[in-house]
């Protein structure tokens, strides 16, 4: 089979890790990629940490790609209009076109994700949503394919969408071999959230429910009924509950859930302690009801969870 050909988008002002992390990536497949760069006029262009990069290509010479890669970055905020006119005409030709972090606002500025499901950095998802209302954007996934369309989250996640495009034409073997070389899990799932509930969830300004967010995060096998919570903030049930809601968007329960989650996911990764013991100490009490969880917020069991993440290597 003849090598397949990935075309990056350069631009002054992109991510310079948007661009290296997918290439790293593809060139680790050997010649089953033949990865190709392009700028609107051929020149070289500046990243936003000051790298300069050469393309091989002007964007009128470009050649046809099997994979369209659009990476994001400063640039992306007032983009050159030659590219955006260039991905409305030639991106419907690629087999498949992905976008990294906030290249996903090129693809929405030419029309690409109207009707689709997309994502991108989560601190940019609410103003790709404003901005473009045709794009039903998810906040919460590392990545999203909606058919012939990919869209990744932020920076980093450019390399696990790249690590499942390998293994959709290669092959689990092929991508479990430049995990290895990346130094990397072989990919998170799609659906794994972005970041962590801390992150997630606006911290309370209230001394009280900020101590008690604390302690949930550090006793996440403790009793965090709401009337215990309620009790170490010394309000009653019913004002915690309110106020809690309206200091961190979230009910009580869904938060406590959305921690444990996080911690149960931490000791999947990074130990080798049984489903049973890891399940008590994230406050499940029974591996059914963990299960159940990690089904719900992540849509896949931790047993598959943790495959993902301590697969063999060969």
């Amino acid at each position: 089979m003849p090598p397949r050909t990935v075309l990056v988008l350069l631009f002054d002002h992109v991510q310079s890790l948007d661009v290296t992390g997918p290439v790293e990536v593809f060139s680790g497949a050997g010649d089953a990629y033949r990865v190709r760069t392009a700028s609107p006029d051929g020149a070289p262009v500046r990243t936003s940490s000051g790298l300069t990069l050469t393309p091989d290509h002007a964007l009128a010479d470009a050649p046809s790609a099997d994979t369209l890669l659009v990476p994001g970055g400063e640039g992306t905020r007032d983009p050159d209009p030659r590219l955006v006119a260039w991905l409305r005409e030639r991106a419907p030709h690629a087999r498949r076109t992905v976008s990294v972090c906030t290249g996903a606002f090129l693809l929405a500025r030419a029309g690409l994700l109207d009707g689709r499901r997309a994502t991108t950095h989560w601190a940019f998802c609410d103003t790709l949503a404003r901005q473009y209302p045709e794009v039903a954007v998810d906040p919460d996934p590392v990545y999203v394919r909606d058919g012939r369309l990919a869209t990744s989250a932020g920076v980093t996640a450019g390399i696990d969408l790249a690590l499942a495009l390998v293994e959709e034409d290669h092959g689990r073997d092929v991508a479990l071999r430049i995990a290895r070389a990346l130094v990397v899990f072989l990919r998170r799932p799609g659906n794994q959230a972005q970041f962590s509930t801390q992150l997630a969830a606006q911290t309370a300004t209230r001394q009280p429910l900020g101590e008690v967010q604390r302690w949930i995060a550090e006793h996440p096998g403790a009793d965090l009924c709401v009337e215990a919570l309620a009790a170490r903030a010394r309000l009653s049930p019913r004002h915690f509950a309110r106020a809690f809601r309206t200091e961190t968007g979230l009910t009580p329960g869904r938060y406590v859930e959305r921690v444990r989650v996080e911690h149960a996911r931490r000791l999947l990764e990074d130990t080798k302690g049984g489903v049973e013991e890891i399940s008590r100490s994230s406050g499940y009490g029974t591996p059914e009801a963990m299960r159940r969880a990690f089904l719900k917020t992540l849509g896949t069991s931790p047993a598959e969870y943790r495959r993902r993440f301590h697969a063999p290597l060969g």
